[in-house]
């Protein structure tokens, strides 16, 4: 018989955090109706929509992936994107590959964890902060920590990558 998955099972993303010391929170919300964008997920959890992050992943030109981790309430300029890359241009990936590419669904994909390690960039609007949150690795769960530990854990940098 195959072993029941436990309500506060821990994902590869809140894993691998433990496993660099990295202190971190988890929050949650009922996810029983499934995707619920950033914004949404900020205000089922309580916290402030301004320290809620999420994770999306592009496609460039030469099938290379990147991974943005941008404010909830923003949108990632693709211009401004490419252009940290070094890409002409890069494209959000289809729902349908998020899980093929990144090992998550769509509303629970986490920075952390992903099938690969992809060039990532953060929004510099997080540079500062003492504390953020991001997916947890699934949806219903958030993780608070440290956006410069996660910066250091990803091998992120900071940039600006939001639409004026």
């Amino acid at each position: 018989m195959g072993k029941k998955k436990e309500k506060n099972f821990k994902t590869n993303a809140v894993r691998i955090v433990e496993g660099a010391g990295i202190p971190y929170e988890l929050s949650s919300y009922d996810a029983s109706h499934g995707f619920v964008s950033g914004v949404d997920a900020a205000a089922k959890v309580g916290i402030p929509v301004e320290l809620c992050y999420k994770t999306l992943v592009t496609e460039g030109a030469d099938r290379e992936y990147f991974v943005f981790v941008i404010p909830a309430a923003e949108e990632l300029d693709l211009k401004k994107a490419a252009r940290h890359f070094g890409e002409k241009r890069v494209e959000m990936i289809h729902v349908k590959d998020i899980n093929k590419v990144t090992g998550y669904i769509k509303g629970g994909c986490s920075p952390v964890g992903m099938k690969k390690l992809y060039r990532t960039a953060i929004d510099q609007s997080a540079e500062h902060l003492p504390e953020f949150y991001v997916s947890a690795g699934r949806v219903g769960e958030q993780m608070k920590l440290d956006p410069r530990k996660l910066a250091e854990l990803v091998k992120a940098d900071f940039t600006d990558l939001i639409k004026d």
